[in-house]
């Protein structure tokens, strides 16, 4: 599936695909505790982050099933990193799309993740036709839960101890939006402050 140019510029970030200078901002976000609690992967050494961030370069396009790309979110005004997001084609033939997000904690109730969060779902949407974008995580995380909920998601399922992470049982959220839900999602906050060109 055709991607759109990047960067994308939003209101305060910049969506812009990751390079090799990225390590030490990269690894300043996956090496805490605080931000991979509710992940499948724990903190990351320095090594392991240099893995992650080759394979976040060589993700350039959505051709089949379980492809996936990974955008740096940078601060438009400072240049500085404050997080990434991911989106998934769950299925071609079913036009699915699943998306998600990881934020650096010290840039937190600035609204910078659900202003991204919101241009990736206009991208799903609007740029690459999709009838329906999910998001899946630990139903614990009620801060995400909350994101979700602002961007105008429907919680749709939540399974109990379904998977063993890092020693722990979890519990599992869905959400899910369809094409026609985002018609008039994408009317509302914070949809209008987050799109390109918006003052």
């Amino acid at each position: 599936m055709p991607l759109p140019a990047f960067p994308i510029k939003t209101r305060r970030l910049v969506l812009r695909r990751y390079a090799a200078d990225d390590l030490d901002a990269l690894h300043a976000v996956q090496s805490r505790e605080d931000v991979t609690r509710y992940l499948y992967w724990g903190p990351r050494t320095r090594e392991e982050v240099e893995k992650a961030l080759a394979e976040r370069i060589g993700l350039t396009a959505l051709s089949v099933d379980g492809a996936r790309i990974v955008l740096a979110v940078e601060l438009a005004e400072t240049g500085a990193l404050v997080g990434d997001l991911t989106l998934f084609l769950v299925s071609k033939e079913h036009r699915t799309a699943e998306i998600g997000y990881i934020f650096h904690p010290d840039h937190a109730g600035h609204g910078y993740a659900t202003e991204a969060a919101a241009e990736l779902v206009r991208i799903a949407f609007d740029h690459l036709d999709m009838h329906r974008v999910v998001a899946r995580l630990d139903a614990a995380n009620t801060a995400s839960s909350r994101l979700l909920e602002r961007l105008g998601m429907r919680k749709e399922a939540h399974f109990v101890r379904n998977e063993y992470v890092r020693g722990r049982w979890a519990d599992e959220a869905v959400y899910a939006m369809l094409a026609s839900e985002w018609e008039s999602a994408k009317t509302a906050e914070p949809f209008v402050r987050g799109l390109p060109g918006d003052a």
